[in-house]
């Protein structure tokens, strides 16, 4: 099993290191994140860890789902964190592409699945996400 190097954060309240895996897929399971939607849903979601100082560690959209290993400042929350990235997309990609529209009632289900990465080293969930493009 391989070592990593754990790397703490402050938010000047709190010093932290919260990484979780966070996976959600549009309403029906439809196949729309393609034809650019899948790119286009990358930069948003950048942009919304950006704006809220949570931190990438490893991203992969597929045509049904997304996954997400993401560092989240605890006080902010990754309820919180997802809420904003399903929200925005949402809306943007309904806008953008108009498959996202017609196929489904709404873009996103409202539920996701979010685990703490701890129990297994990071490099493993890395190499799991990266893994996911090629199932």
């Amino acid at each position: 099993m391989s070592e990593y190097k754990v790397r703490y954060k402050s938010n000047h309240n709190v010093v932290f290191s919260c990484k979780y895996h966070v996976v959600w897929c549009p309403k029906y399971r439809r196949d729309v994140l393609v034809n650019g939607a899948d790119t286009r849903l990358k930069d948003i979601i950048q942009q919304v860890c950006e704006e809220t100082q949570s931190e990438i560690l490893e991203m992969e959209v597929m045509p049904d789902h997304v996954h997400l290993l993401v560092e989240v400042d605890p006080q902010f929350g990754i309820h919180h964190l997802v809420k904003l990235i399903k929200g925005r997309s949402s809306r943007l990609l309904r806008q953008e592409f108009r498959w996202c529209r017609t196929r489904l009632p709404s873009l996103w289900t409202n539920s996701y699945f979010v685990s703490t990465v701890g129990g297994a080293p990071l490099e493993i969930v890395k190499q799991y996400i990266e893994q996911q493009k090629h199932v």
